[in-house]
């Protein structure tokens, strides 16, 4: 009965019915096509070569998925730069662990070649990863044989002492082969200590230059100490390759009588000593890095010019001593600060600051290449207690100049305030410095030192007051700093 009505109202109305199959006909297949996606969404959610375990997976910018899977030559060069901080600092943070209870770095699909003893080569596909950590996300393989636990190797990746931390980021360097002009190579480790009363600070470096490979070379000692308002007394000490001793692999350095070395506990010790006008200076402090209070290190360049910074200690204190001729002051934690340059320095100029802001702490900076066709974006990095919180890279800082410093009897212009911001989506973030004091130095001059830009390097002093929200929140800080810029 039901059949014969169905074939009547077909004869009756012939194209509604059409219609009506017609419609009927797109939902089924609409239906078919989204379970299938579903059922391969499924399906790359339990690929272990996809995912490797845990819940989210955090893959190099622009790399793409199905490359990844299928091990194509598009996917052999990507790598997530500075995993390590990434995953100290950002995905295995306190600031995170309500979050995330754990996360594994893996390595999947690299092309490798085993060459054996009798000459043959063989291509093969490799994979790399922190055994503890993989099981930690549930993402191990199946082990057949053996063990596969972690090694002294992925112990220090993953959970470095800070010993070996600071050694890691703050270690010293060879030229690569790259540079043209190895003479122009200069690397130094820098401090700056500011009293209790902000009136009165040093900066204290310890330099390497001139071409590391050869025999022409050496070091430095330079040390400034200032009293705001009145002149600065400079020190230096010239020294022979010979009494240089610096490592590749640790921060220690020893620079004639003068020496930075990391202590068991991840302070360092600072001893340096130098000659000036007003007599020798002699120092004697430990320098205490605050927890997760530093910058993993960068390098960049173009062909035949390299730059490389890192920070090992962008929050510190710093306790001990520093004597001029029978005169010394003592310091009991203090604020202060520690960083680390390598590179060509021939022709470069830069802008630089790090500043406490209250609970925060500011770094910011840009480099210029002798050859730069156009300016580059400020570089601004910003820390709590609990580490890493933020990028921003503002376009451009604007400094009036509104304030005059004498360098050999000439008289001219330097920065009074300078101001920088930038938005990211609904992250903002606002910095204003108002210069307290600042020293002028004729770089073409300045015995011991690198030969950089300028004419003039200007290094000031004064407070960075900070505005903003980040991830909703909104923050806001004032504290003192030190800037540098070229004039």
């Amino acid at each position: 009965m039901i059949s014969l009505i169905a074939f009547r109202n077909i004869v009756y109305r012939p194209w509604r019915s059409l219609l009506l199959f017609f419609g009927y006909g797109i939902g089924v297949a609409v239906m078919i096509v989204l379970l299938s996606v579903g059922e391969a969404l499924l399906t790359q959610a339990r690929d272990e070569k996809l995912v490797g375990g845990g819940a989210i997976t955090v893959l190099p910018q622009g790399l793409d998925v199905e490359v990844m899977k299928t091990g194509g030559v598009g996917g052999l060069f990507f790598s997530i730069d500075q995993a390590r901080f990434i995953y100290d600092q950002l995905l295995a943070s306190p600031r995170l662990s309500k979050s995330i209870t754990a996360v594994a770095p893996q390595i999947d699909g690299r092309l490798l070649y085993v060459r054996t003893t009798k000459g043959d080569e063989f291509a093969v596909r490799a994979a790399g990863e922190i055994p503890s950590r993989t099981l930690a996300v549930r993402g191990s393989l199946l082990l057949r044989s053996g063990t596969w636990r972690d090694d002294d190797g992925d112990r220090r990746w993953s959970r470095p002492t800070i010993t070996e931390l600071r050694h890691d980021i703050d270690h010293f360097h060879i030229p690569p082969d790259s540079i043209v002009n190895r003479d122009t190579w200069a690397e130094w480790h820098y401090f700056n200590v500011l009293s209790a009363d902000r009136r009165r600070w040093a900066f204290i470096s310890f330099i390497v230059g001139g071409d590391v490979t050869s025999e022409k070379w050496g070091g430095s000692i330079e040390v400034t100490l200032r009293d705001e308002g009145r002149e600065s007394r400079k020190f230096n000490a010239l020294v022979p390759r010979e009494r240089v001793q610096f490592s590749t692999s640790t921060a220690d350095l020893r620079i004639g009588e003068s020496s930075v070395s990391v202590l068991p506990n991840g302070d360092y010790r600072v001893l340096a000593r130098a000659n000036g006008a007003p007599g020798k200076v002699d120092i004697d402090l430990i320098v205490h890095p605050a927890p997760r209070a530093y910058f993993p290190g960068a390098s960049f360049g173009t062909e035949g010019f390299l730059s490389g910074y890192t920070v090992p200690a962008l929050r510190a204190e710093a306790s001990g001593s520093i004597c001029v001729a029978s005169s010394c002051e003592r310091f009991e934690s203090a604020q202060a600060y520690h960083d680390h340059n390598w590179g060509v320095w021939r022709g470069v100029t830069w802008d630089w600051g790090a500043a406490r802001a209250g609970s925060y702490t500011i770094l910011y900076g840009r480099v210029r290449a002798p050859d730069a066709r156009r300016e580059q974006p400020l570089f601004v990095y910003l820390i709590d207690s609990l580490g890493f919180r933020a990028v921003m890279r503002p376009a451009s800082i604007t400094y009036e100049d509104g304030r005059a410093t004498t360098v050999g009897g000439r008289r001219i212009q330097v920065p009074s305030r300078a101001v920088f911001a930038d938005v990211r989506g609904s992250d903002t973030l606002r910095v204003v410095l108002e210069i307290e004091d600042a020293i002028a130095t004729e770089t073409r001059q300045s015995a011991g030192l690198p030969s950089f830009g300028g004419p003039y390097f200007i290094q000031m002093k004064g407070t960075a007051s900070i505005d903003g929200r980040l991830g909703g929140e909104k923050i806001s800080g004032t504290g003192t700093g030190f800037f540098e810029t070229y004039r």
